[in-house]
């Protein structure tokens, strides 16, 4: 899937359904065209980051890099090298539950699931409608959000698909609050940014009915939460620049909005909200990388990160470190390279990954 929040946005949504198209090269090298493995035989995959990598729509290329804990090695196509088989054709996100991955196949529409530990695949799961991502209740329900046809359930004992919760348009991100998931709408993909009614809908995931929504900006893509329970969205504006990009904060308790943030133009692109382990400090990417106090009174003016001609596309903050890591597309066709940078911006590593690399998913003993 080519990323729908950065450029060029709008060609993605009327060319193709989250699609990863070749481009003509912005650069004339990558850093490694050919990236080889630095690890021999990683004795587990529990201790590292996983690099999601989208690869190009149609081509079938999709791809996952493992860097280990240490920061001292990069495999290379992980779920090939240890199933024998293609991953698929656009890899859009990754999750861990229960010692299993489940990684998240958009135009393949399944979820591959694998054993952590050796990323050996245990199963695949079937019957969704371009899933984007997938989010633990318990430990025996799923929900996963499509571009399409609804929010699907998955019943985790028989990894497969027990229910839908009938939605108008693209789900994508969740975030759960007590016994209430939330859940962006961003509205029927083919409609213009004029006639989509973006809002965030909260489902009951005892009963898994939608018991309430807010409406929010255009395109609601990225939501978190911080450590006093506020939900925060960032909204594009729409992919045809609608209207000023925002960032909300919201009272999952009172289902208000507590705040609205416009950022200062339509010609910025914010994608990739994230947020620190203290739960104070929001980041996300708009040209460069971005950092924001939770207590802040406007959008930031300055990056932490300059993009310094690069094509920031994936942004991950480690979820006991604080280290910011921050994909490369490059230019869609060659392999894509991941930064890895402290709290305060300063380069620590760089790591050659797959092609178009867009997601990030720390394994549960990582220390990088």
């Amino acid at each position: 899937m080519r990323n729908p929040f950065l450029f060029p946005f709008f060609l993605f949504f009327l060319v193709s359904a989250l699609s990863s198209c070749s481009k003509l090269s912005i650069r004339e090298k990558s850093p490694d065209p050919e990236p080889e493995d630095t690890a021999s035989i990683p004795l587990s995959y529990q201790n590292g980051i996983f690099v999601i990598n989208e690869g190009n729509y149609s081509w079938g290329n999709a791809s996952i890099s493992f860097i280990d804990g240490m920061g001292h090695s990069t495999v290379q196509d992980v779920f090939q090298k240890e199933n024998g088989r293609k991953l698929g054709d656009v890899a859009q996100s990754m999750n861990i539950f229960n010692g299993f991955g489940y990684v998240v196949v958009n135009n393949s529409n399944r979820i591959e699931v694998v054993d952590i530990t050796t990323f050996k695949s245990v199963g695949a799961i079937t019957g969704l409608f371009m899933p984007r991502f997938i989010e633990f209740i318990d430990s025996s329900k799923a929900y996963v959000t499509n571009l399409q046809r609804g929010i699907s359930i998955l019943d985790l004992s028989s990894g497969k698909i027990s229910g839908t919760i009938p939605v108008n348009g693209w789900t994508e991100n969740m975030v759960v609050y007590r016994r209430l998931m939330f859940v962006s709408l961003i509205g029927e993909f083919k409609e213009p940014s004029s006639g989509r009614k973006p809002q965030i809908i909260v489902i009951d995931t005892q009963t898994d009915k939608i018991t309430d929504s807010i409406p929010t900006g255009k395109e609601p893509i990225g939501m978190v939460i911080d450590k006093h329970n506020k939900i925060w969205v960032l909204c594009s504006g729409g992919y045809d620049q609608f209207e000023m990009p925002s960032l909300m904060k919201i009272n999952p308790y009172l289902l208000t909005t507590e705040a609205v943030f416009d950022f200062p133009a339509t010609a910025s692109r914010p994608s990739r909200l994230s947020i620190n382990p203290a739960g104070d400090t929001l980041c996300f990417l708009n040209g460069g990388v971005y950092q924001m106090s939770t207590e802040s009174p406007g959008i930031p003016l300055h990056p932490v990160v300059e993009p310094e001609g690069r094509l920031f596309y994936g942004l991950a903050v480690h979820p006991q470190t604080g280290h910011l890591y921050v994909s490369d597309a490059i230019d869609y066709v060659q392999n894509g390279v991941v930064y890895q940078y402290n709290p305060h911006g300063q380069l620590i590593k760089q790591f050659v990954v797959g092609r178009i690399p867009g997601y990030f998913c720390f394994a549960p003993d990582n220390n990088l």
